[in-house]
């Protein structure tokens, strides 16, 4: 499992997406790329997410970036999400996990007494030559796609 710092380059990667989409990290060379990391689709916290970069979308645009979250749910799982949430945002499938394995976020967690693998919310952004320019491990929800905008902005 890697463990990604600034200025190292990131993990190439294709996966398929809500709408038929394939998502590359090549094909954003020459644009920033805000890469979040999340455990699930339509789960509160998640979707709060989910809603705030959406909602960012256009001020992100405007600052040369685009925004992709990925998570070990399906492209049918995404593909509702999106509809339901009417999201506006790029969702990745990793349901064999090795994108999450290759930016170190698959991690062992504990709820309730138990322990199990998944996705530790963590958001990557990614310069135009595609390397890691900052990384938020461990995200708390509230306020953080204005934290991200903010730190794109300042770029």
């Amino acid at each position: 499992m890697a463990n990604l710092n600034i200025g190292d380059d990131a993990p190439d990667f294709t996966l398929p997406g809500n709408g038929a989409q394939t998502i590359s990290l090549a094909s954003f060379r020459g644009k920033r790329l805000v890469l979040y990391f999340y455990p699930k689709d339509d789960t509160t916290a998640c979707t709060t997410e989910a809603i705030s970069f959406s909602q960012l979308l256009p001020d992100f645009d405007k600052a040369g970036a685009a925004i992709v979250g990925v998570s070990a749910d399906s492209v049918k799982k995404h593909d509702n999400f999106v509809s339901k949430r009417e999201l506006t945002i790029a969702l990745g499938s990793d349901e064999d996990t090795a994108v999450s394995q290759a930016y170190g976020v698959w991690k062992e967690k504990s709820m309730y007494g138990k322990t199990y693998m998944g996705i530790e919310r963590t958001t990557f952004l990614i310069d135009p030559a595609g390397r890691v320019t900052r990384i938020w491990p461990k995200v708390k929800v509230a306020g953080h796609a204005e934290e991200v905008l903010a730190a794109v902005k300042a770029l």
